[in-house]
């Protein structure tokens, strides 16, 4: 064979290698083998909670009319249940050991007196609760089979990619063993649920009995935990991620609830207003609005201002960064804090602690109209805390807005105390008045405010 040959005949075997494994990377998974492989561990769970009845509005009472209101009102509650009642509901976990242990949602079986466990095979057991966690939604429960079940390996939810192909087995709507398939849609999703909201979207269809089952990838591994669905949505399910569930497992099976770390700080997002107004040159971090008295920030030194842009190493780029990671620090743990102050950046040692679950006429001279700003402010009296339910006393009221203004743009409101200003606390109307009347139009004003029990920064332009 000649060496033209021999060229010819190497790029043909080449180019039918590569076509072949770009048509195999093109292929979806074999959904049957892993829908057969999977199953088994997959459960469906009905519970029965006695719910009691509510008293009738107007029990016993007559109206004006005499027999003709009390005969309506008699009919009206007639049909209202009069005795505690079973209310029933369904939902699906996944079995993570051999000797029955499961994960599910802790909404699926809070409060139930019942908890009946139906395997792939038709077998049903009575389930107990092992442990609950209201603030991810998980809960352990444990049957007991007389024999090793089979297991849902636990994957990796840090490794999944958008785009990756999954699929979910659950009881939608009481329908056993039902399987979907979809795609990873996104990841770090915050949907109000909870402290700790970091949701995988899938596009693999979810309904209501899902609750509690697996998300799987396609090496057959549980990355998620399927939790919650967008009402009138199609296409769009939230699951767990299913490192946060393995964090917890362990305290679940062992104390039947979950110790959390605790920082003790509240904090708020930065956008490029406050963060310029601090001289920083990014909107990653979590800037304390607030520092809890005795807490373990406060006794490390934390102040209301810093902002933190690194916890234990780990990278805080948004908001919810940090309850998370601080939630998964065990309780007594030193770890170290960096934070920006100052135009630096500093570390500061913080040993965490653990979480509580259960944590009028006004004078002429007391008043003054901000006009760079759009507010009319006031010194704080007895009076103006009982008018406006104020929290406190510290700092001015603002008791007029110019709707047309700054401060309206801001969304400042009436009843904001105004705790600070650039940095700088605000005792009088008269050092408010001072610290904006030296400032030039065009200044991007930061400022402290109280709203209720809520402190917060926020940032105005001034005119």
């Amino acid at each position: 064979m000649n060496k033209f040959l021999r060229t010819k005949l190497f790029l043909l075997v080449a180019l039918l290698t590569f076509g072949w494994a770009v048509s195999a990377a093109a292929q979806p998974p074999d959904f049957v083998s892993l829908a057969e492989q999977l199953k088994p561990a997959v459960v469906n769970i009905g519970t029965a909670k006695t719910v009691k009845p509510k008293a009738p509005m107007y029990p016993g009472r007559k109206g004006p009319g005499g027999d003709m209101f009390e005969e309506f009102f008699e009919r009206f509650f007639r049909n209202a249940p009069q005795s505690p009642h079973k209310q029933r509901s369904l939902g699906s976990g996944f079995i993570i050991s051999q000797d029955g242990y499961i994960l599910t949602n802790d909404h699926v079986v809070d409060g139930a007196d019942e908890i009946k466990v139906k395997l792939s095979d038709g077998r049903e057991f009575t389930g107990e609760i092992r442990g609950l966690d209201p603030k991810l939604d998980l809960a352990l429960i444990k049957i007991d089979a007389g024999e090793d079940l089979p297991v849902a390996r636990l994957g990796d939810s840090e490794g999944i990619k958008v785009g990756e192909w999954v699929m979910a087995i659950g009881n939608p709507f009481g329908l056993e063993q039902t399987v979907t398939v979809g795609i990873v849609s996104a990841k770090g999703r915050v949907i109000g649920a909870g402290p700790y909201d970091d949701f995988i979207q899938t596009d693999a269809s979810i309904n209501p009995g899902n609750s509690g089952g697996p998300l799987f990838n396609v090496q057959g591994e549980v990355i998620g935990i399927n939790t919650a669905i967008v009402a009138q949505g199609q296409g769009i399910g939230f699951a767990i991620p299913v490192n946060m569930a393995k964090q917890i497992i362990p305290q679940l099976r062992d104390e039947g609830r979950v110790t959390r770390g605790w920082l003790g700080v509240t904090v708020q997002a930065l956008n490029k207003e406050l963060a310029d107004s601090f001289d920083l040159d990014t909107t990653h971090g979590a800037l304390v609005n607030e520092v809890i008295e005795d807490s373990p920030a406060d006794k490390a030194g934390l102040k209301r201002g810093d902002i933190i842009v690194e916890y234990d190493g780990k990278q805080v780029d948004e908001l919810n960064d940090l309850p998370r990671l601080v939630a998964a620090t065990p309780v007594g743990e030193t770890v170290k804090v960096k934070v920006f102050r100052d135009g630096k950046k500093r570390t500061i040692k913080v040993e965490i602690g653990r979480l509580d679950d259960g944590e009028v006429a006004l004078a002429a001279d007391d008043e003054e109209t901000g006009g760079a700003l759009g507010i009319t402010v006031a010194n704080v009296t007895p009076e103006l805390v009982e008018r406006y339910s104020l929290e406190g006393d510290q700092g001015v009221l603002i008791t007029r807005i110019d709707p047309e203004g700054p401060a309206a743009e801001a969304n400042l409101r009436v009843g904001d105390l105004v705790i600070e200003a650039d940095g700088k606390e605000v005792g009088s109307v008269k050092e408010f008045e001072e610290l904006v009347g030296k400032m030039k139009s065009g200044k991007v004003l930061r400022l402290l405010i109280q709203r209720r029990a809520t402190l917060l920064y926020t940032t105005v332009t001034l005119e």
